[in-house]
């Protein structure tokens, strides 16, 4: 067993659990004390501290982050509650039986629609909690089982996985070695992905995984998604399934193959839908001149996991399994409705850069990003933008191949 220890209720996991107090000071004069006290929370409040997240991820805020965070640890307690009291009334893994036979008590449906409309309500209110949170000691259940990848795995021997790594062993391609190369910068510093036990996992994950699928083979920004699977997964194994579904299932093709077609069309279905849902944002943008796939390229490559605390970044990925790829589009469009004002307001593509990256790094709240993602983006359904990538694919595609042609005629003039 390897990262952080599970538990039956999610833990402080390393937040600082009691509010900072600040002591009052008291002065005759009742105007000096209330400016003598602004003065000092203000200054309390931008010093700087370093603590551990749930998963083990070195984070440095100030004392607002750590109260956000208080406060989201609390919130995630309160939905813990919620599910372990369904495991009570529905029966323990419900969410892996979504079909429940009636009892008919009371009825007179047909047990076929009985069975159905059981299925919907347990789906409905699947959809609804999941939204808010799956605890972290059920992330692994839940996720195997909405993505798919229990399906996935059942249809092939129990040996696959090992089978693959006595296979691989030893071999060398160019995706093993990009791997090779690409494993210290995984999440320096974690107190488990940086070791020598976490770096092997972590590489035999990727590995058995370019030889599963040769066309992906490895692409750079899998590596950190394989890490984050690794930490919530607990086993390589199951990572390994998480990692299959999320590509082959949930994901666009070709994001990772070698010409990203995929994430190119990605970016321009992006650019779409953030002027079509924040029209003044886009038009600001394209003023000045700026490429939205600057920032967005990473985000949707490595799903959010380099930008996004690592908790914010799982709450994105429990919806992410369970709805698809589309959240990418909310939460993306959620990062730039929630900085409008203060982009409108810029005037150089360095400050654009900054906002957004400073924007993600600190959004430490979850429910924060995705009350805007949800509610205030408005409704994008898959098949919205399933047409859109339809729409923009023969573009991508015409460009890649053009910029083929022109790298096969720069080799050929110096032959």
């Amino acid at each position: 067993m390897f990262g952080p220890q599970t538990h039956s209720e999610p833990s402080n996991g390393g937040f600082l659990s009691q509010k900072t107090n600040w002591r009052r000071i008291t002065s005759s004069n009742p105007t000096t004390s209330a400016t003598t006290i602004t003065t000092i929370t203000k200054k309390a409040n931008n010093l700087s501290v370093k603590f551990q997240d749930l998963y083990g991820f070195s984070v440095e805020g100030n004392i607002d982050d750590v109260n956000v965070l208080n406060e989201v640890r609390e919130r995630v307690r309160q939905q813990g509650k919620e599910w372990w009291a369904l495991e009570a009334s529905k029966g323990a893994n419900w969410y892996l039986q979504p079909q429940h036979s009636s009892s008919g008590e009371g009825l007179t449906v047909p047990s076929k629609l009985t069975a159905i409309a059981n299925t919907i309500t347990s789906t409905m209110t699947l959809k609804k909690l999941i939204r808010k949170g799956i605890p972290p000691v059920l992330r692994p259940k839940v996720w195997l089982s909405v993505s798919g990848a229990t399906k996935k795995r059942s249809t092939v021997p129990l040996s696959y996985y090992n089978d693959l790594l006595v296979a691989i062993e030893g071999k060398v391609t160019p995706a093993t070695m990009q791997i090779d190369h690409d494993l210290p910068r995984t999440f320096p510093c974690h107190p488990w992905l940086d070791t020598p036990e976490g770096k092997a996992a972590l590489r035999r994950v990727l590995v058995v995984y370019s030889f599963r699928d040769s066309d992906v083979g490895y692409c750079q920004g899998l590596n950190y998604i394989a890490a984050l699977l690794l930490l919530v997964m607990k086993t390589e194994e199951d990572a390994f399934w998480m990692l299959a579904v999320l590509l082959e299932n949930v994901l666009v093709n070709d994001c990772y193959t070698d010409n990203l077609s995929g994430c190119h069309v990605e970016q321009r279905v992006f650019r779409d839908l953030l002027a079509k849902k924040c029209p003044r944002i886009s038009a600001h943008l394209e003023a000045m001149e700026f490429d939205v796939s600057l920032v967005a390229t990473e985000w949707f490559l490595c799903l959010f996991s380099k930008s996004l605390p690592s908790e914010t970044t799982l709450r994105v990925w429990d919806i992410l399994f369970n709805e698809g790829a589309k959240v990418l589009f909310h939460v993306a469009l959620a990062i730039f409705k929630m900085k409008e004002e203060e982009l409108l307001r810029t005037h150089q593509i360095g400050d654009v850069i900054h906002i957004l990256q400073s924007t993600t790094h600190h959004l430490f709240d979850p429910d924060e990003l995705l009350t805007v993602a949800f509610d205030k983006i408005g409704s994008m359904t898959a098949n919205t933008i399933t047409k859109q990538r339809k729409k923009q694919e023969p573009a991508v595609m015409a460009e890649l191949d053009q910029r083929l042609r022109r790298l096969n005629s720069v080799k050929m003039d110096e032959k």
